[in-house]
């Protein structure tokens, strides 16, 4: 079957590819150039899933343009991206705050509440014992190195 698309269409699937293309480079490049988890947590988040949305774009066209009809599947990938992205985003970033940072070097809330991961003692249950401080929480016994 020969499936000529019109100029409209091979237009501007070409431009969403080369845009997704160019947005999921960004964000693999700056997955591997920022300087820490942090900021290296919105290359993928932000970039990689734009550059996603500009193939699946790309797709709905070119089905829409040859077949006449809406694909579905597209959208519901993107509804799954849109969902999980800034959910894995979340986690990482609590990982990060919770593994690496030191309580005392976190910047202080604007509503002096303190941060949700940390409880009034010190950081969250399953924090490694190296970001702990020296003084146990209430109630627990002192640790001792075998």
């Amino acid at each position: 079957m020969n499936h000529d698309l019109p100029l409209w269409a091979d237009l501007a699937v070409s431009l969403f590819l080369v845009l997704g293309a160019v947005f999921g480079l960004v964000g693999s490049w700056g997955l591997i150039r920022l300087p820490d988890p942090m900021t290296r947590l919105h290359a993928p988040t932000k970039a990689t899933t734009l550059g996603i949305g500009g193939v699946l774009i790309a797709s709905m066209l070119l089905t829409f343009a040859r077949d006449g009809v809406v694909s579905t599947h597209e959208l519901l990938i993107t509804l799954f991206l849109v969902l999980t992205s800034p959910i894995t985003a979340l986690f990482i970033g609590k990982v990060h705050l919770h593994l690496r940072q030191d309580r005392s070097a976190l910047p202080r809330p604007a509503t002096g509440a303190g941060w949700a991961g940390y409880t009034a003692e010190g950081p969250a249950r399953g924090v490694r014992e190296s970001t702990r401080s020296s003084t146990p929480p209430a109630g627990e016994a002192p640790r001792t190195s075998d």
